[in-house]
């Protein structure tokens, strides 16, 4: 390997871990947020109908406006400028929660889905950019480290709303948790601050990713991708929203109020390992790991939502982060591997919107069949997973038949 090569590899990694360490300080902020919104939500007045409306109205924006700004970052190439606008927008929603009055849950609410707009904004061009160098050292391995560096935040980020939690206290639980979002500005200041920094150190990441000769084309629908959007759709559907999961342990009474942030800090650190794990496997068998995984996370309901054991529980939620970390890794690795780099931000972004209308549609209806009986989530959950898997295995053979006629 030529030394010219070492050190396009070089920056490339470098470049990727800086990208991780910024998804770090900005999952610390809104995932550590996240910890405690289900709760928050319900103290400030929102029910949990509302509760499951507002986590799947929020996704389904922060999914569904990648297709416009995927395709204008495309257009105008302006990654940066995206990336930074929604990174702002994204982290300073956080510690404005604070200033929520009692019985403002529209509000919060309200700042809830303008998070979720901000991710919107610069998921695409930070993804497309991420691919550009994750092609140097492998797609699977590339988007691991960086969803290794980013859960890393979101463990991190509910662990110190334990501890203020522990500090002050529970008796007023409502202050608690504005001081809680307060404190999050912090990691929200500095992920702007390095986000401005990687602007001005890699102006050109698109660099890493070596020239080819390719064809412009409009974008098209080949039969793999299709079924490989119905199973990623199927297995939003049926994923369940952690602010439910929140709820939940906090009406049963299985763990103490205090300790609640630290579950979702568990169901992080699984998230981590389980991302660079399948990455990994990604990179040696493809699709197939992501029937794997998806396999392993689609009984999480099961331990949650029916059992009442703490232990059982603990399961679940260890299920839920290994889902959740093939879903923020391989999900994304196979589109940069499908997708034309040409078009990738546009592609990032069609693949996006139909996984958010699918969790919107899943959020929204899990929350009722929550109020209604628990049970019935349960069976929706499970279904919807185990129905994607046969899906990713028709993508698998139509993939196959594509590369024969080609």
């Amino acid at each position: 390997m030529g030394v010219k090569r070492k050190k396009q590899i070089s920056g490339a990694m470098s470049f990727i871990i800086l990208m991780g360490i910024i998804s770090l300080f900005s999952d610390m902020t809104h995932e550590g947020a996240r910890s405690i919104l289900g709760k928050y939500l319900n103290l400030v007045g929102a029910s949990a109908a509302t509760i499951g409306f507002v986590s799947g109205i929020g996704e389904l924006c922060g999914y569904s406006l990648r297709l416009l700004s995927g395709f204008v970052a495309d257009k105008t190439k302006k990654y940066w400028t995206f990336i930074i606008v929604g990174y702002a927008l994204q982290v300073l929603a956080i510690p404005a929660l604070a200033l929520i009055p009692e019985n403002g849950w529209f509000y919060a609410c309200c700042l809830v889905v303008l998070e979720r707009i901000g991710k919107a904004i610069k998921k695409p061009a930070k993804n497309t950019l991420a691919s550009f160098a994750s092609s140097e050292i492998g797609m699977g391995k590339g988007f691991a480290y960086q969803e290794f560096l980013d859960q890393l935040g979101a463990f991190l980020g509910p662990v110190i709303l334990f501890v203020v939690a522990m500090v002050k206290g529970t008796s007023n639980l409502l202050l608690t948790y504005r001081i809680c979002f307060v404190i999050l500005g912090i990691p929200a200041l500095i992920t702007i601050s390095l986000v401005l920094l990687s602007k001005f150190k890699y102006p050109n990441p698109e660099m890493f990713e070596k020239s080819k000769e390719e064809p412009i084309e409009d974008f098209k629908f080949k039969k793999s991708f299709i079924f490989y959007m119905i199973a990623i759709c199927l297995f939003a559907f049926g994923f369940v929203d952690f602010t439910l999961i929140t709820l939940h342990t906090a009406k049963t009474q299985v763990f103490p109020e205090a300790t609640l942030s630290l579950l979702f800090a568990g169901a992080m650190v699984v998230d981590a390992f389980a991302a660079l794990f399948f990455g990994w496997l990604f990179d040696k068998i493809g699709l197939k790991a992501l029937m794997l995984s998806t396999f392993c996370s689609a009984f999480f309901a099961c331990f949650i939502f029916i059992t009442g054991s703490s232990v059982m529980i603990a399961i679940g939620i260890i299920l839920w982060g290994i889902g959740m970390g093939a879903q923020e890794s391989i999900m994304k690795a196979a589109v940069g591997n499908i997708i034309p780099r040409s078009m990738r931000s546009t592609g990032f972004g069609i693949f996006e919107t139909g996984f958010g209308i699918a969790w919107f549609a899943g959020s929204w209806l899990m929350g009722i069949l929550y109020d209604i009986d628990p049970q019935w989530l349960v069976v929706t959950s499970v279904s919807g997973q185990l129905v994607a898997i046969p899906f990713y295995w028709m993508c698998l053979r139509l993939k196959t038949l594509e590369q024969k006629v080609n």
